[in-house]
């Protein structure tokens, strides 16, 4: 008899790994050979190898075969921490690129045994990736995204970085050498190493370019250093420990060379005179400092052409819809087929002002007509985005869009729908991480997901939804006035507007008693400033159709309209899904948009589409949330049922994990998610994925319109 503690011999050994290598055996390959091998090992590792092989072989039955096969040789090279860092590496080549890569992975246990100290003591860029995004978001300017390279440089929309770092003996002084990398490339963007094409410019004049750049950068690390030491002190100290350690310190004779990119003024072009210097003399440049990289003028160049066409094209746009709101009609109706409209050049003007959190030290206020307009959202980061890159608005950005560019569509923009004709693609698309629960990590990019905008209709729906809940609107429209900045009574104060009666009575108590009288005896009135931004989440599966769909109409009408009523920020986004390859999120409403007709025939258009696969929709929509600058941010799910896709490996626990994980990383953003449901059995699982108290069954469907504004009133009262 074999018992827990004893090894199972190969004929077992085989039998249980026939169970899950099957659909890779054949008359010529069995799992013989690995059974074998595996015979030699203890009961532990051979369960070890058994378990990861049964999940591996859920995603792909070959890399089953092929860790199955190399496992034993991995645990004689390396203790099992490091054996399961060399089988996760090989599923996240798999996730990302493919078989064949993550079946030389599994092959090449020799290779991953010689870089493995740089791997257990090393950070690894997926596990900081997020924290690495929000902390350069929130250092200014243009949304930059992290994301794995072979080297370290900036194409002024991505900041790549090593996929793993391990120069430093310890996780968290290599997250600080990350911390670093980032900051660098991202000052590259901030103080102007790209900005109006100078460089890009001086490259083509070159005569040994390579050589010439590397002095160049050389040059410009010293002044973004400077600039970096000027405005962010600790990020600076934190670096310059760095080079303690992994750098030699600098010549003196460079210092001296370097000196004037130290001032507070120095720009590109300084750095640019000090080339002549540097190229004239016998000095050498120094070794590249530790979060260095690289520059590759060539790799920004065709970014920011299209970058620069895109946000010209937005930006007059922006214009056209200010037009737009102050004469009453679209401009340009009676000439279809311009893309601008030169006669609106006069009535645009641009005033700068100082603005200190700029790069440049100052922004724009924009008037037309001579009347200052508040630009949206939107068109703020846009123009922040063109003045990052220019340094300026050019006068001739100053004309608003005609038809014809709506038509024809932005430089470098894509259409959504486009990719699913012919072989499909995931360019233009957004790429989310899917927790794996049984691997218990992420597989990295593993969703595509596309943002679409919902086709509106007529707004016979939501005109019928205003008459048939008439009275309760009033009656909400009533509720949510009372909530809009309302005074409260601030009680035992220490001055106010009033004698608090019961602080009197407990001090005259108090005083009788012996104590000391307490000096509270006030009550004051404070006016609550709500400061909150809301995203509706609604489910546009399937299973909504019918009845459930248009309650989930109703109830978003009603919401919208008391929302109008109470002043709070709101976006509303349908979701819905296909296998991890067609995610879609749906704009119904976005956060800049008042609530117009547009909007409203889109809540109107509304329909059932496919599966609820959930987690992807969730990061991208906290994404569009986090973006939001508001003291309270609530993520608030219309949904009729758990995760479920046409993947079957989605359904079940996989697709409720992933969902936890999703909204558990919202809360790390400072998001709140709340689940409203018609789904009867939503008891079964939505504590485990929001916690018990954040979540409400609505088991009547006709209740929902009710119930979703009285729910919301309690979420933010």
């Amino acid at each position: 008899m074999i018992g827990p503690r004893y090894p199972l011999d190969a004929e077992a050994l085989e039998r249980r790994m026939d169970a899950y290598l099957d659909a890779a055996l054949s008359s010529r390959r069995t799992a013989a050979a690995p059974a074998r091998a595996l015979a030699a090992f203890p009961r532990d590792l051979q369960e070890f190898v058994l378990r990861w092989g049964a999940i591996i072989a859920s995603s792909n039955c070959e890399l089953a075969y092929q860790f199955t096969a190399f496992a034993p040789e991995a645990m004689g090279a390396m203790d099992l921490d490091s054996v399961e860092l060399w089988l996760l590496h090989a599923m996240d080549l798999y996730d990302n690129k493919g078989q064949r890569p993550a079946v030389r992975a599994f092959q090449d246990v020799s290779g991953f045994v010689a870089n493995r100290q740089e791997r257990l003591s090393g950070m690894a860029l997926e596990d900081v990736q997020g924290v690495l995004e929000r902390f350069v978001h929130g250092l200014d300017g243009r949304g930059l995204k992290v994301a794995a390279g072979g080297e370290t440089y900036t194409d002024t929309e991505h900041l790549f970085v090593p996929g793993i770092v391990g120069l430093l003996p310890d996780k968290d002084a290599n997250f600080r050498l990350y911390k670093a990398m980032v900051v660098h490339q991202w000052a590259q963007n901030w103080f102007g190493t790209w900005r109006g094409g100078v460089l890009l410019d001086a490259v083509e004049r070159w005569g040994q370019p390579d050589l010439t750049l590397r002095r160049l950068h050389a040059l410009e690390t010293v002044r973004l250093d400077a600039c970096i030491e000027r405005d962010f002190p600790g990020l600076h100290r934190d670096a310059q420990a760095l080079r303690r350690e992994l750098d030699a310190p600098d010549d003196p004779a460079w210092r001296a060379l370097t000196e004037p990119l130290r001032r507070p003024a120095a720009l590109l072009e300084d750095s640019l005179r000090l080339l002549e210097a540097l190229a004239a003399g016998r000095l050498h440049c120094p070794r590249p400092r530790c979060y260095q990289g690289g520059l590759y003028p060539e790799r920004v160049r065709g970014v920011l052409e299209l970058r620069l066409a895109r946000e010209r094209g937005q930006f007059r746009i922006a214009l056209a819809k200010l037009v737009e709101e102050v004469d009453g009609q679209p401009p340009g109706q009676e000439e279809p087929e311009a893309e601008e409209l030169p006669e609106t050049r006069g009535r645009f003007k641009l005033r700068a002002r100082a603005e200190r959190d700029t790069p440049e030290g100052y922004s724009y206020d924009l008037f037309l007509d001579g009347k200052p307009v508040a630009p949206p959202e939107h068109m703020v980061s846009t123009m922040e985005s063109i003045i990052q890159d220019l340094g300026e608005i050019p006068p001739e950005y100053l004309v608003a869009a005609g038809p014809g560019l709506y038509k024809r569509g932005l430089p470098g923009g894509r259409d959504p729908d486009s990719v699913w004709a012919g072989t499909y693609h995931e360019e233009g698309a957004f790429l989310y991480h899917e927790w794996d629960h049984e691997r218990r990590r992420h597989r990295k990019n593993w969703c595509v997901l596309r943002e679409h905008e919902v086709q509106g209709t007529g707004l016979a729906f939501y005109h019928s939804t205003l008459r048939k809940h008439g009275g309760l609107i009033k009656s909400l429209r009533r509720t949510f006035e009372v909530l809009r900045g309302e005074d409260r009574v601030l009680r035992r104060q220490h001055f106010g507007e009033d004698i608090d009666l019961d602080a009197l009575v407990d001090a005259y108590a108090d005083v009788h008693g012996g104590l000391e009288m307490s000096d509270r005896l006030f009550t004051r009135l404070h006016r609550d400033e709500r400061n909150i931004a809301v995203m509706l989440m609604v489910d546009m599966s399937g299973s909504t159709k019918g009845w459930v769909n248009e309650a989930e109409r109703e109830a978003i009408i009603l919401l919208a309209e008391a929302l109008e009523t109470l002043g709070d920020r709101y976006a509303i986004y349908g979701f819905s899904g296909w296998t991890r390859k067609r995610c879609e999120a749906f704009a119904v409403k976005r956060f800049e948009e008042p609530l117009n007709d547009a909007v409203k025939g889109r809540i109107c258009g509304i329909e059932p589409r496919d599966y609820t696969r959930l987690g992807a929709p969730i990061r991208h929509l906290s994404a569009r949330l986090r973006e939001q600058e508001a003291r309270i941010k609530l993520l608030i799910t219309l949904s009729d049922g758990k995760p479920d896709d046409y993947d079957p490996q989605y359904r079940g626990d996989y697709g409720i994990e992933d969902t936890r994980q999703a909204l558990f990383e919202a809360r790390l953003d400072g998001i709140h998610p709340f689940c409203i449901t018609i789904d009867e059995e939503g008891a079964a699982y939505l504590p485990h994925m929001y916690g018990a108290a954040n979540y409400v069954v609505v088991a009547d469907v006709a209740k929902l319109p009710l119930k979703v504004s009285d729910i919301y009133r309690k979420l933010t009262s």
